[in-house]
């Protein structure tokens, strides 16, 4: 498959099956169509009424080309380079432009943006779903004409700009927002875990004194009986 596409596929795909033995395949192949597709296109079914476009006047193909395609069914067509090249059009910076259709869901998608997202500026709201700043005030102070039944609304789902486009902004307004500053907190109290365990630590240690002292002193006891049973036996 070829990455070019010819201009006016179907128009082309028309010519093509009107005026060469090309199969289906290579039609499909080179036009970016289905091959049932150009056999409907070849059946009257599909493209009633599209005008076929010659792709030798266009420069998009040369006789010798369709003739080794026309005899050998396995060969591609190959697109020509164009002639001219038309310089690139660089994109126009300025607002959004938002269909007809979807211009009464901009406030929604307006109040849904600042909702949740706050951090971002005006500039990147108007961006986003092309609107004016006077809009934007009148809905964040509720002075909207229409603001009670206003209700926020994802206008990615909307469609009044891509998830890109959104992040994008986000991603910007997070870099710009300063760095909050990490307060300085003075000595605090120690968890209840830690006091707790040093309290239980001074009569646990007591009462293992107290317990040795009473093994000692039984200790003590026992060997003095013993030698007074001695000395009465002597």
């Amino acid at each position: 498959m070829s990455t070019n596409t010819p201009l006016m596929p179907k128009a082309t795909a028309v010519w093509l099956v009107d005026n060469t033995a090309l199969s289906f395949e290579q039609i499909g192949d080179f036009c970016k169509l289905h091959p049932l597709e150009v056999k409907g296109i070849a059946d009257g079914e599909v493209a009633q009424g599209i005008k076929g476009l010659d792709p030798i006047s266009t420069g998009q193909l040369s006789r010798d080309e369709i003739a080794l395609a026309e005899a050998n069914p396995g060969r591609r067509l190959k697109l020509l380079d164009p002639k001219v090249r038309l310089p690139e059009q660089k994109k126009r910076r300025g607002p959004r432009y938002t269909p007809v259709s979807r211009r009464h869901d901009r406030p929604n998608a307006i109040l849904w943006l600042l909702r949740n997202h706050a951090e971002l500026k005006d500039a990147q709201v108007i961006r986003l779903v092309g609107t004016t700043k006077a809009t934007i005030q009148s809905i964040r102070d509720r002075t909207h004409w229409n603001s009670p039944q206003l209700s926020p609304m994802d206008p990615v789902t909307l469609g009044l700009c891509s998830q890109t486009d959104l992040d994008l902004e986000v991603q910007r307004a997070a870099k710009d927002r300063p760095a909050v500053p990490v307060e300085e907190r003075g000595a605090t109290l120690l968890p209840a875990d830690v006091t707790t365990a040093q309290e239980d630590e001074a009569p646990r240690s007591r009462k293992e004194n107290l317990d040795l002292e009473t093994v000692f002193a039984k200790l003590g006891g026992g060997s003095r009986r013993t030698g007074e049973d001695d000395d009465a036996e002597d």
